[in-house]
């Protein structure tokens, strides 16, 4: 008979809990409880606001198979440790699990793991802490604040915008940030400037290159054509010479290991993921993955930190590494330290790989496609951090022709250093790269051989990516490490910003409540009010403030403002103004526009009712339909999943949920697809001729129900019709009183949708 488990260890994931089971052996029960088990109410506030803020909590709806069973193993063993994440989340889920499983305070047992690898937990089970109610208290504060603005604000969104919608606390300033990053662009007025590069050639030797003005003999800038051409009449025809020339020697340095901000900008710009797909895969990969010849185990430490500490451990283990790797030339010569920012929480290490011997091709086939870009990402930048600075020959030539001013300069790479592994991504162009100088000497003649003048104007400021938008939040201190994946998902799945050419721009929507929270909750859309609440949570978490007198301090506030907007807009209802797109409506001729509904946007006619006409937005895709060679496009099912079917609809009637890929098959040539979803997948030939033929059993998932394309667009279609109907003003005929027993129907099925929405506002 198995011997009794005596410990029992919760986490958070089942693959969290696989990993620790395996480096505390049989004496440990490790289990996971999947999250929050116990959390405010769905479908009501949930928070006592006249009784000092008193949150109700209750089991999560559907959890309870779980909580019976962490019951039941808890009554059986002798010490139970809550070894959930090291944060304010994970502090909390651990507090709520002691209040389920009823584990007095002087029983417990809170662990926390950095990384999880087989000393480091070992080390935390033995070195058990109490449960730390700072950290807890700032976690309850900040749900209960996001809670009162999504629960009180969003019914105000649903009466004067549009029913359905929701707002957030920090979302809104997110979206704001958007809105007027596009307000930037529109006010922008361009302004031109003039450039004048010259080619130069030598007298006396072989060499030429291209120097630019730069001033007489100060820097100026050419505003118009009439100062270009002066400069130029005052040099055309006559000779230069070599001012000076200097050479130095600069040196680069490696970039810091990662933060949770910096890790989702960079894996954005290099791999072209999303913060919430890089929080996720870097999940993972912290949890452990198995390993060939190892087993299970975490490869990267917690990725959610602003701290750019490393441990000494680390530190000596890369330096090993680059020394047997690289030699000693290529090492930074001492362990490398890099300074945290003052505002930085410093609970964590870096994002680093827990062991740096486990480089990325040694478990490339023990990891997916995008875990494996991810790995290699984190590990290439953390060895980096601790290699030699790149050092760059630098040449700058001045060259004169009376008072003109013309300059050159060229960078030339005389030693790698960290950039033979990794070298930093940027957001912006990058300048031209010039050619090589010439070996020239001061005091040497140089005779003009060519003028190149050029008009430019000023660009307006870019609109943000993914990962610009991380890092303005960062700066101006809007959320935290955790928050920014959720909170750029977020307003993209609100509809308040969209992603186009990589870029986000606000949707009408978008503008108009944030018009209206400008206009009325100037607080609450507030970037400096809003990076001020962080630091009041910060000071909970660091015991130094009451987390129920920051929501008291907060409510006042904003409790008037409430009132103020209800009573100042209790006549009015916004309007959002409609995107008209060149797409024609087929039926009346007029110009589509783009409306919102249930599973996203879709085109309608702006003659409703008159013209009921709806159609999909779709996305071309890659390859050729299989049945007639026409295009792919990609569309949605009434219920939301993707499908791809050929351009010509109906008429062909090829459709499939495998994705279209750019390749062709080498045996047949047609198309090849790839199963949906995320990870790594192999295409594969749907042609049941080709010999290259992969059955639908075999492509990986469970296959979704056969459907015609005419059934799924004709659902679509459906679905489209009635939420063009639902957006439409309302102009209802007057209707009869109903029956009691109607209208108490009717009120009934009035309040559902609304608890169903309230749910999305957190």
């Amino acid at each position: 008979m198995p011997k009794a488990k005596t410990n029992l260890v919760i986490v958070e994931s089942p693959s969290k809990a696989k990993t620790i089971g395996k480096y505390l052996g049989s004496d440990y029960e490790v289990k996971a409880c999947m999250g929050h088990l116990r959390d405010l109410p769905k479908s009501t506030m949930g928070v006592d606001l006249e009784h000092d803020f008193t949150p109700v909590y209750q089991p999560v709806k559907g959890k309870e198979d779980i909580i019976r069973d962490l019951k039941a193993s808890a009554k059986k063993c002798d010490q139970i440790y809550l070894a959930t994440d090291p944060d304010r989340e994970g502090e909390a889920i651990s507090w709520h699990l002691q209040a389920l499983l009823g584990i007095p305070d002087s029983q417990v047992n809170r662990v926390t793991f950095n990384e999880i690898t087989r000393g480091v937990v070992t080390r935390a089970i033995q070195n058990p802490r109490a449960i730390d109610q700072d950290l807890v208290d700032a976690q309850q504060a900040r749900r209960i604040l996001d809670r009162i603005v999504g629960y009180q604000l969003s019914p105000l969104l649903w009466k004067k915008v549009r029913r359905g919608l929701s707002a957030g606390r920090v979302q809104s300033v997110a979206t704001r940030l958007v809105v007027d990053r596009e307000e930037e662009i529109r006010a922008f007025q361009p302004q031109e400037y003039w450039t004048i590069d010259v080619n130069l050639a030598r007298q006396e030797k072989h060499g030429a290159f291209t120097a630019r003005f730069y001033g007489d003999p100060k820097k100026r800038d050419l505003h118009n054509e009439d100062e270009v051409n002066g400069v130029i009449a005052s040099v055309q025809g006559k000779p230069f010479t070599v001012e000076s020339v200097k050479r130095t020697e600069k040196k680069r340095s490696p970039a810091p290991p990662f933060i949770t901000s910096t890790l989702q900008q960079e894996a954005s710009r290099k791999l072209g993921m999303t913060p919430k797909r890089t929080m996720a895969l870097a999940q993972q990969l912290y949890e452990g993955v198995e390993i060939s010849g190892i087993g299970a185990v975490g490869l990267i430490t917690y990725m959610r930190t602003d701290s750019q500490r490393i441990s000494e451990e680390a530190l000596a283990a890369a330096k090993d590494y680059i020394l047997g790797r690289w030699g000693e030339q290529y090492y930074y010569g001492e362990p490398h330290r890099y300074k945290t920012k003052s505002a930085a929480q410093d609970a964590h290490e870096a994002i680093r790989p827990s062991n740096v011997s486990l480089d990325p091709e040694r478990v490339r086939a023990d990891l997916n496609k995008d875990q494996f870009r991810l790995y290699k990402l984190i590990w290439d930048r953390f060895t980096a951090s601790q290699m030699a600075c790149a050092l760059y020959d630098n040449v700058a030539i001045e060259a004169s022709c009376g008072v003109n001013k013309f300059r050159a300069n060229h960078q030339s790479l005389k030693f790698a250093g960290f950039t033979a592994l990794y070298e930093e991504g940027k957001d912006d162009e990058q300048e031209e790269v010039q050619s090589p100088l010439p070996d020239l000497a001061e005091g040497e003649g140089l005779n003009l051989t060519g003028v190149q003048p050029e008009q430019h104007f000023t660009q307006p400021p870019a609109r943000y990516t993914e990962a610009t938008l991380v890092r303005a939040m960062e700066e101006k201190g809007v959320g935290r490490p955790s928050t920014y994946a959720s909170i750029i998902s977020t307003i993209q799945d609100r509809d308040y910003v969209i992603k186009k050419e990589k870029r986000l721009w606000p949707t009408p929507l978008g503008e108009v409540v944030t018009g209206l929270m400008k206009e009325r909750f100037q607080d609450i859309i507030d970037v400096a009010f809003t990076a001020h609440m962080e630091q009041q949570l910060d000071q909970v978490e660091e015991g130094k403030l009451p987390w129920k007198q920051v929501l008291a301090d907060f409510y006042a506030g904003f409790h008037k403002d409430m009132e103020e907007a209800e009573e100042a807009l209790k006549d009015t209802r916004l309007k959002v103004p409609e995107e008209e797109t060149e797409e024609i409506c087929e039926l009346c001729g007029r110009k589509m526009v783009i409306k919102y509904g249930r599973f996203g946007r879709f085109l309608a006619c702006p003659g409703f009712p008159e013209c009921k006409n709806t159609k999909p937005i779709v996305e071309h895709m890659p390859g050729r339909c299989p049945k007639c060679g026409a295009g792919m496009l990609k569309r949605k099912s009434k219920r939301g999943f993707a499908y791809y079917s050929c351009e010509r609809g109906a008429e062909c009637g090829f459709m499939t949920w495998d994705v279209p890929t750019e390749f062709d098959c080498p045996s047949c040539g047609q198309t090849m697809f790839k199963k949906s979803g995320r990870g790594a997948s192999k295409p594969f030939c749907i042609n049941e001729a080709c010999p290259n033929f992969l059955p639908e059993d075999q492509r990986g998932y469970r296959r979704k129900p056969a459907a015609s394309v005419e059934a799924a667009e004709a659902e679509a279609a459906a679905e489209e019709t009635k939420e063009a109907e639902a957006a439409a003003p309302e102009k209802k005929p007057a209707k009869k009183p109903a029956a009691k027993k109607t209208a108490v129907k009717k009120t009934a099925a009035a309040k559902a949708p609304r608890k169903k929405a309230e749910a999305k506002t957190e």
